[in-house]
C-alpha cells in the first residue's frame, strides 16, 4: 500500500510557506523561476521521445496522399471512389475510438504504458498494410493504425503537460504540433517516387514501424508522470521520477506542490457524468467548443482543397504539398518561440483573426471578377496565409491548454471527451464540404469559415484564461474558486 505525503513531511516548514507565496523552483507544472536551467534539459529527452508519437500522427495522415493511387490499383480498387475514400477515412473510426478510450487508459495503466498501447496497434496496423494483398487487410490496417493515432496524441498532451516546467511548458508543448508537421513532410518525401516504382508504397508503411518501435521502447527509459503517480498515491515513486526530471534541491518543493491539493479524493474512479454538470461543466465545456471552434475553421477543408487551388495556379501538386507543409512547419516554430512569451490567449486571438483574413481573401477570389494572374495568386496567398495562422495557435494551443485547465482528477478523461469533439467535427466537416461547396460556392463557404474564425477568436476572449508561467496546481485552485 502506497501512502500520500502530507505537507508536514517537510522537515523545514520555510519550504512550504515559500509555495505558499508563489516562490516556488521551476517544476513540473510549478511556478516562479528556477535559478540553473538543469530541469528543462533533464526533462527534454522525455518530452522528445513522447511526441515521437504526433510524429506517427502526422506521418500516418500523410502516407496515403501520394500513395493511393499506386495502392488501389496494385490491390484492385483502382477506380472505385468509396474504396478509396474508406482506406483515407477509416483512420478517422479508428482514431476516435482510440481517442474515445484513451482517458480511462492514461488513468488506469499509467502514461509510459498508453504510449506503448498506441504504439502496438501501429505497429501491427502498419504490417498489415505493407502486407496485405486485398482491400480487406488495408481497411484493417489502417483501422489500427487509427487506433493508435487517437490514443497516442492525447496521451501525449497529459505527459508533456504534466512532465514539463512551467516556464517552457508551451515550448515543450509546441513540440506536439510540430513533430505532427514533420511527420506529414516526411509522407510526402517518402512517397513522391511510389508512383514510379512498382510497389513503393508498401515501403512506405514498413517505413513507419521504425520510429512506432522507437516510441514502445523510449518509453521503457522515460520518467512516469509525477502527477499520474501521486495520484495514485505512489508517493516514492513520484519522489523518484521527479528526480528524474528536476534538480534534488527541487524535488521536496514540487512534492509540496502537489500536497497542496491533496483532498484524498484523487484516487476515486471519475464517471463519465462528472465532466457534464457541477464545478467541471464549464472548463469542459470550454474545451469541447474550442476544439469544435478548431475544425470548424475549415482547416482540413483547407487542406483538402488546397490542391486544385494550387493546380489553377499552374504550381504542380507535389511543390503546393511542400509549400503547404512548410508554411504549416514554419507557423508551428514561430509559435513555439512565442508561447511563453506572448502566452496561450494572445496567440490563440492572432490566429484566430489571422485564420479570418486569410478565408476573407480565398472568398474574394472566388467572388470578384479579378485579372488572370491576380485571382490564383490571392487563392494560394490566402491558403498560405491561412495555414500559417493556424500554426501559430489555433493548431497547437488547445491541446496544450486543455490539460492545464482540467484539474488532476479529471485531467485524461476531460482530453478526452473533447479530443473526441474534434474527431466527429473533423468528421462532419471533410464529409460534407465538396456538398457545400457545390451547392452554396466558394464564396459563400469560405465566408462562413471566415466567421467561424472570428465566432472562435470572440470565444477565447470571453472565455479562455492565460496559463502562461502557472503551476497546474495554482491554475486548478484558481479556476475551481472562480466556479
Amino acid at each position: 500500500m502506497h501512502k500520500r505525503i502530507s505537507p508536514r513531511y517537510f522537515s523545514n516548514s520555510s519550504e512550504w510557506d515559500g509555495l505558499s507565496a508563489g516562490n516556488s523552483a521551476h517544476l513540473p507544472g510549478s511556478m516562479g523561476q528556477e535559478s540553473t536551467s538543469s530541469s528543462w534539459r533533464k526533462s527534454l529527452s522525455h518530452v522528445c521521445v513522447a511526441v515521437i508519437s504526433s510524429f506517427l500522427f502526422g506521418y500516418h495522415l500523410g502516407v496515403v496522399n501520394e500513395t493511393l493511387e499506386t495502392m488501389s490499383s496494385d490491390l484492385g480498387f483502382d477506380g472505385d471512389t468509396l474504396a478509396e475514400g474508406l482506406v483515407v477515412s477509416i483512420c478517422l473510426v479508428g482514431a476516435f475510438l482510440g481517442c474515445m478510450l484513451s482517458g480511462w487508459i492514461a488513468d488506469g495503466v499509467g502514461r509510459r504504458r498508453a504510449f506503448q498501447l498506441s504504439a502496438l496497434p501501429m505497429i501491427i496496423g502498419a504490417f498489415l498494410s505493407a502486407t496485405t494483398p486485398r482491400l480487406d487487410g488495408m481497411l484493417l490496417g489502417r483501422f489500427l493504425v487509427g487506433m493508435g493515432m487517437g490514443l497516442g496524441p492525447a496521451v501525449a498532451s497529459l505527459y508533456v503537460t504534466e512532465v514539463s516546467p512551467s516556464s517552457v511548458r508551451g515550448t515543450y508543448g509546441s513540440f506536439i504540433q510540430i513533430a505532427t508537421c514533420l511527420g506529414i513532410i516526411m509522407a510526402l518525401f517518402i512517397g513522391i517516387p511510389s508512383k514510379e516504382t512498382p510497389g513503393w508504397w508498401r515501403l512506405c508503411f514498413w517505413v513507419s514501424i521504425i520510429p512506432a518501435t522507437i516510441l514502445a521502447l523510449g518509453m521503457e527509459l522515460c520518467a512516469e508522470s509525477p502527477q499520474w503517480l501521486y495520484k495514485k498515491g505512489r508517493c516514492n515513486e513520484a519522489e523518484a521520477e521527479l528526480e528524474r526530471l528536476l534538480s534534488g534541491a527541487h524535488v521536496k518543493l514540487a512534492i509540496a506542490e502537489l500536497s497542496r491539493l491533496d483532498k484524498g479524493d484523487d484516487a476515486e474512479s471519475v464517471r463519465l457524468s462528472e465532466l457534464f454538470y457541477g464545478r467541471h461543466f464549464k472548463v469542459v465545456m470550454i474545451g469541447s467548443i474550442l476544439f469544435g471552434l478548431q475544425q470548424l475553421s475549415g482547416i482540413n477543408a483547407v487542406f483538402y482543397f488546397s490542391s486544385a487551388v494550387f493546380k489553377r495556379a499552374g504550381v504542380p501538386s507535389n511543390l503546393a504539398n511542400v509549400c503547404v507543409g512548410l508554411s504549416n512547419l514554419t507557423g508551428s516554430i514561430v509559435a513555439m518561440l512565442l508561447m511563453d512569451k506572448l502566452g496561450r490567449k494572445m496567440l490563440l486571438l492572432g490566429s484566430f483573426l489571422g485564420m479570418a483574413v486569410a478565408q476573407g481573401l480565398q472568398a474574394s477570389a472566388a467572388a470578384f471578377s479579378l485579372p488572370d494572374y491576380m485571382e490564383p495568386s490571392l487563392s494560394v496567398g490566402g491558403i498560405l496565409l491561412f495555414v500559417f495562422t493556424f500554426a501559430l495557435g489555433a493548431g497547437p494551443v488547445p491541446g496544450l491548454l486543455l490539460p492545464e485547465i482540467f484539474s488532476s482528477r479529471i485531467r485524461a478523461k476531460a482530453v478526452a471527451v473533447c479530443m473526441c469533439v474534434h474527431w466527429v467535427v473533423n468528421f462532419f466537416v471533410g464529409l460534407l464540404f465538396l456538398r457545400l461547396l457545390e451547392q452554396l460556392g466558394a464564396e459563400v463557404l469560405y465566408s462562413i469559415f471566415a466567421f467561424f474564425c472570428i465566432l472562435a477568436a470572440v470565444f477565447v476572449k470571453r472565455n479562455v484564461v492565460e496559463t502562461k508561467g502557472k503551476s497546474l496546481q495554482e491554475i486548478e485552485v484558481s479556476l475551481l474558486a472562480a466556479s
